[in-house]
């Protein structure tokens, strides 16, 4: 609560302003956007607005899409083995926050979230999200035929890689373990067996991402909404 509070009083002096994602991400700063050159943004809205498929060349040549940009929401193809996710989302009536969800996907897709103010100041994740560790993605050993092999192949899970993704739609945010594609085949087989059949979600409410237990049909809704 320190840290929400303390983030709220960060963000407290600046001035309300009729913000959406798609002027922010034209302003991000260099320094967070090493690939992109501000034309480069600037270029994905004007592409998408055109009806055209929204490609640039970043610094080096290579080849960014954004595959989608609203008001609170993008996905940008960053490179062929990253994608960067944004969120525009509410503290309270007059200070909104952007969530950043960066995924390396080879050989193993593993995301870093961060979150900065609408000046794209870096702020404490931990103000704003408590994420999952592996333990939450396992069921519950117990004493039974299989549970040896469960042990045995979290022993050989020697490192924790999740996959976030935010929703497009809903202030929802979903983490997958990822983990077992490291494996071998054989091993990744028994740790999935012995994994949880939904991913850990979270639905932002009032400036926190909370936790949630997932039913099947609230799950479905999740993956209807992307």
């Amino acid at each position: 609560m320190r840290y929400l509070l303390l983030t709220v009083g960060l963000l407290a002096g600046m001035a309300v302003q009729a913000q959406d994602l798609r002027n922010l991400f034209v302003e991000l700063p260099d320094s967070l956007s090493p690939l992109l050159t501000k034309v480069n943004r600037e270029d994905f809205g004007d592409f998408l607005d055109s009806g055209m498929r929204a490609t640039v060349k970043d610094r080096f040549g290579g080849e960014a899409e954004m595959l989608r940009l609203t008001s609170d929401y993008l996905f940008l193809q960053e490179t062929a083995a990253s994608t960067i996710e944004m969120k525009l989302l509410p503290v309270n009536d007059s200070v909104k926050v952007v969530c950043c969800v960066q995924t390396c996907l080879a050989p193993v897709p593993d995301s870093r979230v961060t979150f900065y103010s609408t000046r794209w100041e870096p702020l404490p994740q931990e103000a704003f999200l408590t994420p999952p560790v592996a333990d939450d993605f396992f069921v519950p050993v117990q004493e039974e035929a299989g549970s040896a092999d469960c042990r045995e192949c979290r022993r050989l899970a020697d490192m924790t890689l999740l996959k976030a993704s935010l929703s497009a739609t809903s202030d929802s945010l979903t983490f997958i373990y990822t983990t077992p594609d490291y494996l071998d085949k054989e091993s990744a087989r028994k740790l999935r067996s012995c994994l949880r059949s939904s991913p850990v979600a979270y639905r932002w409410q009032q400036g926190h991402f909370q936790p949630l237990v997932l039913s099947d049909d609230m799950l479905y809704s999740i993956k209807r909404e992307d």
